[in-house]
């Protein structure tokens, strides 16, 4: 199985809910947040967080921590997310 990375949104004791992370940023949407790898988020390339592409997965298929998102990452991803969903 290819190990994928993702921004956690919510965790309940047996699920996460997602957004996937690509390095496809020539693919950019108006709802996608861009990343710029950093010591902080342990990126290795500029990456998009797809907002669109939310998910519900099993804790189980957790492998491990790759990094964080800074304040600055965390407020965008917000705002981008208010974007998708059309709230103000």
């Amino acid at each position: 199985m290819l190990i994928r990375p993702v921004v956690i949104l919510a965790e309940t004791s047996l699920d996460i809910t997602t957004c996937f992370i690509t390095t496809q940023v020539q693919w950019q949407e108006s709802t996608d947040a861009l990343l710029t790898p950093n010591i902080i988020n342990g990126l290795k390339k500029p990456s998009l967080i797809r907002t669109s592409k939310i998910a519900t997965l099993s804790k189980s298929l957790v492998k491990g921590v790759l990094g964080r998102l800074t304040v600055t990452e965390i407020a965008n991803l917000d705002t981008k997310l208010k974007l998708l969903l059309q709230i103000s």
